[in-house]
């Protein structure tokens, strides 16, 4: 008879969760923990920290937003680079602009209801407050468990968005991202239809060197954004894979295991299914095959975004409109680089 086991989760968003439910689904009688620093799951101010866009194709349909979790529901997608548009178009009912702290509440739902315990107000200062078999990390980035264990992070990323309600440039089913010689991008994200609620922001490549509240405030100016800013937000993102995926006995998931994918920043997804994968190999006693799982989704395409963030450092210093040729290269060739998955 296999021995039950306790895992501790640090952290109580996308990954923490999604780690929480898969655990339970594979073995009902693993004791799991989510330790949630805030005393409220997903509705804290940790809880918007992205654009909220996200798509649930093929495998990811398990992690479909629910009634309150969806604000809108996205068609079409625009990417501009430079000169040059392209554009995308998603089956119905499969991309949306998340409610997110909602999105999150549901995922912490299901993750009760299948036995799992939820501590808020729960911040962990120490691993070695934990006796748990096993810990995973869900604590975002910085990652802290890997702050306290002296672990470097790899690409970082930094972000900066406004929600703005009565925007004149709300079209409802369509997200716009415009890339720019800064090093990153800009999006336009429709998000509350009632409200006619957008979500603009910009994302770059590389830590915090730009002054990025001026930057959108310029690039609003430029595309005649009007409205009332509700809601700010933004900060560090992981890009890319952050080994090592697993240390000791800690698991890394979400923006500390596997990051938000570097072309685009997308990293709901990424966040949920390297949550699940946790769970599973965890719940089957193979916690040593995560990482190898975690390579075989994540590692061909990450090894391109990471080259390509390489050759723009270079390239950035060149000339920096070189950048976005290099992302029209990547366009061209990718059809999944046009993917409206966020």
């Amino acid at each position: 008879m296999v021995r039950p086991i306790k895992v501790d989760i640090i952290g109580g968003s996308l990954g923490g969760c999604s780690t929480a439910i898969s655990l339970k689904e594979h073995d009902p009688s693993i004791k799991v923990v989510i330790h949630e620093k805030y005393k409220e799951i997903g509705y804290n101010h940790e809880g918007r920290r992205c654009g909220e866009a996200h798509t649930v194709e093929r495998e990811w349909m398990k992690w479909r937003p629910q009634g309150k979790s969806i604000f809108n529901t996205i068609t079409k997608g625009e990417f501009i680079i430079g000169k040059k548009h392209y554009y995308a178009r998603e089956p119905p009912g499969s991309a949306f602009i998340l409610n997110r702290q909602e999105f999150i509440c549901q995922l912490a739902r299901e993750a009760k209801k299948l036995g799992a315990v939820l501590h808020t107000n729960d911040k962990i200062k120490s691993i070695d407050d934990l006796d748990g078999d096993y810990i995973v990390d869900a604590s975002g980035c910085p990652s802290s468990i890997k702050r306290q264990l002296g672990l470097p992070m790899r690409f970082v990323g930094s972000t900066y968005q406004q929600t703005i309600e009565d925007a004149n440039c709300f079209v409802a089913d369509t997200m716009k991202i415009i890339f720019t010689s800064h090093f990153g991008y800009f999006w336009i994200f429709p998000r509350n239809p009632e409200k006619k609620e957008v979500n603009v922001g910009i994302g770059t490549l590389g830590t915090l060197e730009y002054d990025l509240k001026k930057i959108l405030e310029v690039f609003k100016e430029e595309q005649k954004i009007t409205g009332n800013v509700n809601y700010i937000t933004g900060g560090l993102v992981s890009l890319g894979l952050q080994p090592p995926f697993m240390y000791r006995h800690i698991l890394f998931v979400g923006d500390a295991g596997v990051g938000a994918f570097p072309l685009s920043g997308q990293g709901i997804y990424r966040a949920l299914l390297s949550g699940d994968i946790a769970g599973r190999c965890l719940a089957n006693r193979q916690p040593k095959t995560y990482s190898a799982n975690i390579r075989k989704e994540f590692l061909k395409w990450d090894m391109i975004g990471s080259m390509f963030i390489k050759m723009n450092r270079v390239l950035k210093e060149i000339n920096p409109e070189l950048f976005l040729t290099s992302y029209n290269v990547l366009a061209t060739l990718s059809k999944r680089f046009q993917s409206l998955t966020y």
